[in-house]
């Protein structure tokens, strides 16, 4: 299995990049996860996005996909898309440290 570290610590992820247990993560590690992807730095929306990711991830055992964050998390899909270009679902999901939801390419 690939390794990551981020924030100093060394964690197991898939060979897309999603860790391989979501325990592993913590808010220290979010935002050099995200410079990786492209994302320079994050706003308190991102933030909101990423921890609704998580809360959905605990209750329901899978990340929400991009219809799902648009209508419940409080940011529009257009800004979900402005947050998160390459796609939100799928980054977001990756910078909060939960598994790719499905239906995501």
């Amino acid at each position: 299995m690939p390794k990551a570290t981020y924030a100093g610590r060394e964690v197991e992820v898939n060979d897309e990049g999603f860790f391989v247990d979501p325990a592993e993560w913590d808010e220290a590690m979010a935002p050099e996860i995200a410079q990786a992807e492209g994302i320079p730095t994050l706003t308190e929306d991102h933030w909101r996005v990423l921890k609704f990711m998580r809360t959905e991830y605990t209750e329901k055992g899978e990340g929400p996909t991009v219809r799902v964050l648009g209508k419940t998390s409080g940011v529009s899909i257009k800004e979900l898309y402005q947050l998160f270009p390459k796609g939100p679902a799928k980054l977001a999901a990756k910078i909060a440290g939960i598994p790719k939801p499905r239906g995501c390419i």
